[in-house]
């Protein structure tokens, strides 16, 4: 092949050409050696977006990804090694309860989460809300623990995909976040270096989330699985729905405390939980692909539930964050524990009848006004606010009745997050029924 150059390699993007694995190899990394200008990877990347990358190109880019890097050997670990990861939505803590099941199942659970931005949590910002809790661990110390109590939970490393980090920084700089090729070579790209040998994927659809179209996640599931198989790892996605929150608790404390109360409950008859729900089923699909057999779904869902009964899946989280210095006591009493916002007001309800939307895109951006969430990568997060819902779709309501109970640092927050949720949340004269939370599995 001739000398390559970036124009050149921006051109053939710019009219429509597929580009070659050493095409995308040198630009890449001509980037991260700064032969080549930030200017130039940009002008790529939104030719990419406007003109589609395809299939190929995702899988291209993400080898070239996992190759800029080292990768997590967990072959040492003694059972089936088993990841998870979410594309993000409001009140989503499945990892909080997806994790601990799996251990408490025999698996090794060793995850790489992130940081909330903007209306979308992060579990990293959730679990360091528990007092001592270290999310920043050495690849060695992430399997010792992933060995000894079966699940750890920490930040990424400097040492994997650096040149996913360079351009994700780009991206989200220069509005080319949103092309599936280039998120499916992300999320991926970490999810192989990770090393576990089984990943399931929660690929949210909805207001909430960066997809709003169930079409769009589906093909951006199809295209991880795809992805994972290349690499000779076993995978399934789940579509859900991102519509309304997943969970109660929106704001990082506040879904600790949600993700215990949950694990201490059990599954049970009674009000519904689909955060509960969702958790249950990521960990039953990813268990029975990683003993290698995804048909045996139903009796590995029954399986969990009965460690989550009995009390074995919490015993799990508390010895996770005792491993990682944080405080074991959350799992009694999560409200002697984490910290607490000092204004509490109840939302109530200005009209009798049933609820018929509750917008989860909005509903997250009121946490992040009150300070759960944050507008760019290096603001701080306030761990004690937020709002806890007290109703969901199709719920039946009273003029009166809480809607939820916002948690804020001064009178004012509160009062502003109160108005605005009141006019989110909308009430109609008739039943509403709630709509399925699972769209659709994928497999390979």
């Amino acid at each position: 092949m001739a000398t390559l150059r970036a124009v050149d390699v921006i051109g053939r993007k710019r009219d429509h050409d597929e580009l070659s694995v050493e095409e995308l190899g040198f630009v890449v990394g001509g980037y991260l050696g700064g032969q080549v200008s930030e200017g130039q990877m940009a002008a790529l990347l939104m030719a990419g977006v406007l003109n589609g990358f395809s299939d190929a190109e995702a899988l291209a880019l993400t080898d070239i990804l996992v190759g800029s890097g080292a990768t997590l050997d967990l072959s040492a670990l003694p059972g089936p090694t088993v990841d998870k990861h979410s594309t993000g939505g409001v009140g989503d803590g499945t990892t909080l309860l997806v994790a601990p099941l799996l251990a408490a199942a025999g698996a090794q659970v060793v995850k790489l989460s992130g940081r909330g931005l903007g209306h979308t949590g992060g579990t990293l910002d959730k679990l360091e809300s528990i007092p001592g809790f270290r999310t920043v661990l050495e690849p060695a110390q992430l399997t010792g623990i992933a060995r000894d109590v079966g699940c750890v939970v920490a930040a990424q490393t400097d040492e994997l995909v650096p040149a996913d980090r360079a351009l994700y920084a780009l991206r989200d700089e220069t509005g080319t976040v949103a092309s599936r090729a280039l998120i499916a070579s992300s999320v991926m790209s970490k999810k192989l270096a990770a090393g576990a040998g089984t990943i399931v994927l929660d690929v949210k659809a909805g207001n909430g989330a960066f997809l709003e179209t169930e079409e769009q996640a589906r093909e951006l599931a199809r295209l991880c699985v795809r992805i994972a198989e290349a690499a000779g790892r076993r995978s399934v996605a789940l579509v859900t729905a991102m519509e309304t929150p997943l969970g109660q608790g929106i704001g990082n404390a506040l879904e600790v405390s949600e993700a215990v109360g949950l694990l201490r409950a059990a599954p049970r008859a009674g009000r519904r939980s689909r955060l509960a729900e969702v958790a249950l089923e990521l960990a039953a699909r990813g268990l029975a692909l990683a003993r290698g057999g995804g048909a045996w779904v139903e009796e590995t869902r029954g399986e969990l539930a009965g460690l989550w009964s009995s009390g074995d899946a919490l015993e799990r989280l508390r010895a996770m964050i005792s491993a990682q210095g944080g405080d074991p006591a959350v799992c009694d009493d999560p409200g002697k524990v984490l910290p607490t916002a000092p204004v509490v007001r109840e939302v109530p309800a200005d009209a009798t009848g049933w609820v018929s939307a509750l917008p989860a895109r909005a509903v997250g951006e009121i946490a992040a006004v009150l300070g759960a969430g944050r507008a760019s990568k290096g603001d701080p997060v306030d761990p004690a606010v937020g709002l806890e819902l007290a109703v969901d779709v199709g719920d039946r309501v009273e003029r009166g009745q809480p809607l939820a109970v916002v948690h804020a640092r001064s009178d004012a927050a509160a009062q502003q997050a109160a108005d605005r949720l009141t006019t989110l949340v909308a009430i109609a004269e008739t039943a509403i029924a709630p709509a399925p939370t699972l769209l659709d599995v994928i497999h390979d």
